[in-house]
């Protein structure tokens, strides 16, 4: 039997190159705008994210374009949370958003776990070259404690925001070199499982 140039999900992509050289050069170029000017511009983010929509249906049609837009929207789903209450870049959520669109929801929620192990880690390695590690460390323990509390029986959902430390005296860490890195350990790992 022939193989098929249409796949099912974005996950059995035909051409794992393209996809993945689209999202690591994608993510280092973000990186880059971010170490430099704070901000990841929508000049990339936009089309990005038109050009992994059309990747994908044209690879997966409807199912491919599915998808992609639900990968779009769990990808940028804690980005936008994080911008709305505790400050993050917007940037960050379109980026991984339009990321979203060329990863599908298989590779693109492994993308995220390690775009979120590698922000924890160089924010904590951030914290500690400014002297702040102690009140980081603080802020992210009562942040769970919150968070968890609902969910153990004590304490209500409605309590966690108010346990984030105030916009202004967050750090600014540029997020961006995290989704790169969490990118880039993605792309590693599939290449492991998943050849």
């Amino acid at each position: 039997m022939a193989p098929t140039m249409w796949a099912a999900t974005l996950y059995e992509h035909p051409v794992p190159p393209l996809q993945w050289g689209a999202v690591l050069g994608a993510s280092l170029a973000a990186a880059v705008f971010d170490a430099r000017a704070r901000r990841i511009p929508n000049l990339l983010t936009f089309p990005l994210c038109a050009a992994g929509l059309g990747t994908a249906i044209a690879v997966g049609g409807w199912a491919g374009a599915a998808d992609a837009v639900a990968a779009c929207i769990v990808l940028a789903l804690p980005f936008v949370l994080l911008f709305v209450f505790a400050g993050g870049g917007a940037g960050d959520a379109k980026l991984m958003g339009a990321l979203g669109t060329w990863l599908g929801i298989g590779y693109g929620t492994f993308a995220l776990m390690l775009v979120c192990l590698s922000g924890i880690v160089m924010a904590f390695a951030y914290s500690h070259a400014r002297g702040r590690s102690s009140e980081v460390l603080t802020s992210v323990c009562g942040l769970a404690k919150g968070a968890l509390g609902p969910v153990f029986g004590s304490g209500s959902f409605r309590d966690v925001p108010g346990l984030l430390p105030p916009v202004d005296q967050g750090q600014k860490m540029p997020y961006g070199l995290a989704i790169c890195a969490g990118m880039f350990l993605a792309a590693g790992g599939s290449l492991l499982w998943h050849p």
